[in-house]
């Protein structure tokens, strides 16, 4: 009997919606992809860390911002599964997938405080962008989650 990607648990993950002052997100486009889709930070959430605790931490790890404030924690979990070409490769196989909890954060600082070289980098360049435009530039697999959202971000901040 072979298992299938059902067998496989979803990670628990955050993700974190960085506005500046203009309401831009931020995004950053990924070291390992080839093609041009770009994301918002997010990550893993580690044994015994609250979902804010690592929403913060990772924010930090993958983009250097300290210099924020929480606006809101967006509504629900939100889950998304990997194709099949990357089942067995992302998270070393352990996972099929990630159930997320999004926050969104007004980044405090100036844009010279950004530095994606960190120790353990994760991306090659980041920008801001319009909220509209998030949907244009993500992986197809994670398309329902930047629309769900995009649109809860939009009801925040009026759009």
């Amino acid at each position: 009997m072979t298992s299938t990607n059902l067998d496989l648990p979803l990670r628990s993950g955050v993700g974190i919606v960085v506005l500046n002052k203009e309401n831009k997100v931020f995004v950053a486009k990924r070291i390992d992809n080839q093609k041009n889709f770009w994301q918002m930070p997010q990550g893993g959430v580690n044994k015994g860390e609250d979902y804010l605790d690592a929403a913060y931490r990772e924010l930090e790890e993958e983009t250097s911002i300290k210099n924020v404030e929480l606006v809101k924690e967006c509504d629900g979990l939100i889950s998304y599964e990997l194709p099949k070409n990357l089942l067995g490769i992302i998270w070393k196989g352990k996972y099929r997938g990630q159930e997320q909890k999004w926050f969104v954060m007004r980044f405090l600082g100036q844009d010279n405080q950004i530095n994606i070289k960190t120790a353990q980098p994760e991306f090659s360049e980041w920008k801001w962008i319009e909220l509209e435009k998030i949907t244009d530039l993500v992986v197809d697999f994670k398309m329902h989650v930047y629309k769900n959202i995009q649109d809860q971000v939009r009801k925040i901040i009026n759009l």
